[in-house]
């Protein structure tokens, strides 16, 4: 199956989501904000999420493919504030995605096309688990 990818996720948050609960994710690295802005929810809406960094992902990589609930871009302000005097506001764009989990994969091949488009990845559903 082929689906896009989310890097650089917590271990911690798969473990979370393997258990079963829908969770909402919220991103503000690039590559991840880029990715989600090129999706839809919906059953068929599956994404591929790992701890991999986005540079490092390559053929037997494991994650787990989630199901996209929902899903939305947003500009947040923040303001910072220096010596007391000063202040600059500037904006951040962040990412929010409900995911719910599927089922565990593994990276078959990874496909990047260039710098500021999502990152897709062919996966195979786990069929077989190692003790740890």
């Amino acid at each position: 199956m082929k689906c896009a990818a989310l890097t650089g996720i917590s271990p911690d948050l798969i473990r979370d989501l393997r258990a079963g609960r829908p969770r909402t994710l919220e991103f503000q690295s690039t590559q991840n904000i880029i990715t989600i802005a090129n999706i839809d929810a919906g059953p068929e809406a599956h994404i591929f999420l790992t701890s991999i960094d986005a540079e490092d992902l390559g053929p037997g990589d494991a994650g787990i493919c989630v199901e996209v609930l929902s899903s939305s871009i947003s500009m947040k302000r923040v303001v910072e504030y220096a010596q007391g005097i000063y202040y600059e506001e500037r904006e951040r764009m962040s990412a929010r995605v409900q995911v719910k989990y599927c089922f565990s994969s593994t990276v078959r091949e990874v496909f990047r096309e260039k710098l500021c488009a999502p990152t897709f990845v062919e996966v195979l559903k786990s069929s077989c688990y190692h003790a740890g």
